[in-house]
């Protein structure tokens, strides 16, 4: 009794083992295995022999479509779920990496991880302008922007709640830092006055945003005269003036500069110029380093979210599955002991049984992925960014996500149909074929 307990509990360790082999393999890994499977059913008489098996098997699906479509709704819940919630993951990482280049560079407090604790003061943005590597405008100035961003609460367009929304504060250059940004609606604010104008992502999450539009910030009147887009996460963001902003909100110091830098070299020049000048203590990124960083705690949250949420839903689709398949062996056990009689020897049928399963395993990794694809490919959500303030991003169901989620619907069929497989090449011969 203890070798047999000691033996299962090695068994079950080597599946759980395997299995986690298994979801990181690369598909060309993958793909090499199908291949070899594929060869060995076609040119052995073992392969050949489960093959035929496995066709009697699938042949009867039809007829117990009810207790089959356990195995596939189940695992199709466990791929949709998985893959949706790494979508979020990966479209919100998507959007902050879009957001920055290797040709602009942001300027931060040495130390600070984020804007939200960086203070660099008004004396060192002309010594930062004459550092070599900064690129120059038609009119000969340094393309810098000393910014900052406030945290203004405005109301959800869905409940009208109240919701963190970052109001920045920019200068002219920042149109031309950041080409991206374009105008599709009305015009840019004016410098001294307050005027905004607001992403689209913004215009959408929240209320009151349309062009020609007042809203109260700070105690005071802003009118809304324009609306721009990035397809990045300043879509979630309100632009004015970074010296109304100051002004508004009594600051005296700039949080970040950003900076366009003459390419990457420029970028290499202008980093070791700032660590050489004693006067400036400040870190330097590229916008793209900056804004991928930003990204990488909330998308390893959700992934281990996911991975947690698949794994226990996963286990669910797997009881699900040894459940239906103990019932199609026993349903099946003439079927099996006569085939095991006229010389079908046990690895062709426990190779029948796993087929049969993977084959229903499979149909549900391609359901649940397809649900996911159509559900939540694209679709827009707000999330708190690093700092504290609404990101609109949008769900991106990539190939990468849907092959992963396939892998997991492999792998429950597997572990799903192993044990019943196991049990139908065990069965007594003439036992089965005496049962009613």
């Amino acid at each position: 009794m203890k070798k047999q307990w000691l033996g299962n509990l090695v068994s079950i360790v080597a599946l759980i083992v395997g299995l986690g082999v298994w979801i990181v393999l690369p598909w060309f890994a993958v793909l090499g295995i199908a291949v070899l499977l594929v060869l060995w059913l076609f040119l052995t008489r073992s392969g050949r022999l489960s093959l035929e098996a496995a066709k009697i098997g699938i042949a009867s699906l039809p007829q117990r479509w009810g207790a089959s479509s356990v195995i596939v709704v189940g695992i199709a819940g466990v791929v949709g779920v998985l893959v949706a919630m790494l979508a979020m993951g990966e479209g919100f990482s998507a959007t902050l990496k879009q957001t920055g280049g290797d040709d602009t560079a942001i300027v931060l407090r040495g130390g600070s991880q984020a804007e939200t604790n960086s203070v660099i003061s008004r004396d060192q943005v002309p010594l930062i302008s004459t550092l070599a590597g900064v690129a120059k405008g038609k009119d000969g100035r340094a393309l810098l922007s000393p910014e900052l961003s406030q945290i203004v609460n405005l109301p959800t367009a869905s409940t009208g709640e109240d919701a963190n929304a970052q109001f920045r504060g920019v200068s002219e250059a920042a149109w031309a830092i950041r080409p991206r940004v374009k105008l599709t609606e009305g015009r840019k604010f004016n410098v001294g006055v307050r005027e905004i104008v607001v992403g689209q992502g913004a215009k959408g999450q929240y209320r009151g945003l349309d062009v020609g539009k007042t809203l109260k910030l700070g105690n005071q009147e802003w009118t809304v005269v324009g609306v721009f887009a990035s397809g990045d996460a300043h879509d979630s963001e309100l632009w004015t003036d970074i010296d109304t902003l100051s002004s508004a909100y009594d600051r005296r110091a700039y949080q970040s500069v950003t900076v366009r830098t003459e390419g990457k070299a420029g970028f290499d020049q202008f980093k070791q110029a700032m660590e050489n000048d004693p006067r400036l203590k400040l870190d330097v990124l590229t916008t793209r380093d900056y804004y991928t960083k930003q990204s990488t705690g909330l998308n390893t949250l959700i992934k281990v979210l996911g991975t947690v949420i698949g794994t226990i839903m996963a286990i669910g689709a797997v009881f699900g599955a040894l459940n239906t398949m103990y019932a199609a062996v026993a349903g099946r056990a003439r079927e099996i002991a006569t085939m095991r009689a006229i010389g079908f020897r046990g690895l062709p049928v426990v190779m029948a049984v796993m087929l049969e399963t993977m084959l229903l395993a499979l149909l549900g990794g391609l359901l649940g992925g397809l649900i996911a694809w159509v559900v939540f490919n694209g679709y827009s959500v707000a999330t708190l960014g690093s700092n504290f303030s609404q990101v609109v991003f949008q769900f991106k169901v990539t190939p990468e996500l849907l092959w992963s989620g396939l892998k997991w619907a492999l792998g429950i069929g597997l572990v799903g149909g192993l044990f019943p497989a196991l049990r139908a090449a065990r069965l007594p011969i003439t036992q089965a074929l005496r049962a009613i």
